[in-house]
């Protein structure tokens, strides 16, 4: 869960710990790693301080995190403790078997409670925004790639006085600042997007005990089951994907068979053939 305290060394939550990985939850306001010498709070430093003994001197931060969360984004973060284990994280992430949400607030009304966003995202190559990301025919938008995000409606409430709407959003790419950017282009930016709304961006939970600003109004759906909902939907697609496997494979075995008895069938009439034309040879001789 997350707390309104600033970030600490003591402070890193462990929420799940093996041989080859440990996971755990990133506080809101904290970088992954940093080659800065004065930024002595990172996940890399909390992880050196409570386990010494897993840093891996090979490596330049001393561990291998799966993938990244912003500075002001909270929530799991898996980290490999070994090579191998890093490499097979890397493929999961790579292959898209990972299912990933976020929780934010986004400003205004979101009426469409359901809905993929889809546009295509690129580099800003303007004059003072070449820090920033943008959709496809924004000026001076460089090399857009296609790029989809899922979103679904929680709640409505109010942020500060300002109405607002709690969604969970499933980034379907991995595009630099995909969420922000997206959320944005509906005219509906992230509450805190500094990016592109000149705001602080932050995808944690929101909770009126840890943000008293946060006011809810109306609720449609829970985080829990709309989760659930996501990961029953994945793992059908990985049924539907592994059933398509195991048909092209039959089929490409029926396929092998009967260009194999086709074989032996024309090498069978090859045979008989010749032995007639032996047996005809003999009966003249």
């Amino acid at each position: 869960m997350m707390t309104p305290e600033p970030a600490s060394l003591e402070s890193l939550r462990v929420l799940y710990q093996s041989d080859d990985y440990i996971v755990v939850d990133k506080h809101w306001d904290i970088r992954i790693d940093s080659k800065m010498w004065y930024e002595k709070h990172t996940v890399q430093a909390q992880l050196r301080h409570r386990f010494p003994q897993l840093a891996d001197p090979s490596t330049y931060y001393g561990f291998r995190f799966c993938h990244q969360l912003d500075f002001s984004t909270s929530g799991a973060l898996c980290v490999a403790l070994n090579k191998a284990a890093a490499g097979q994280a890397y493929r999961c992430f790579k292959d898209r078997t990972v299912t990933k949400a976020y929780l934010a607030l986004v400003r205004g009304r979101v009426e469409k409670e359901t809905q993929t966003l889809d546009f295509s995202i690129g580099k800003n190559s303007s004059e003072g925004k070449t820090h920033m990301m943008c959709i496809e025919g924004t000026e001076g938008c460089e090399n857009p790639k296609p790029c989809q995000t899922g979103l679904t409606v929680l709640e409505y409430g109010l942020y500060d006085g300002d109405s607002v709407t709690k969604v969970l959003l499933q980034p379907l790419t991995g595009r630099t600042h995909q969420l922000r950017v997206h959320c944005s282009a509906i005219g509906h930016p992230i509450v805190g997007d500094f990016t592109t709304a000149r705001e602080q961006t932050t995808l944690h939970p929101f909770l009126p005990a840890l943000d008293p600003k946060w006011l809810p109004q109306l609720s449609l759906r829970t985080l829990e089951t709309t989760v659930e909902a996501l990961l029953e939907e994945r793992l059908e697609e990985d049924r539907k994907i592994k059933e398509e496997k195991r048909e092209r494979a039959r089929k490409e075995e029926e396929r092998r068979k009967g260009r194999k008895e086709q074989r032996t069938q024309e090498e069978s009439e090859e045979q008989r053939s010749q032995c007639q034309e032996w047996l005809s040879e003999w009966a003249g001789d």
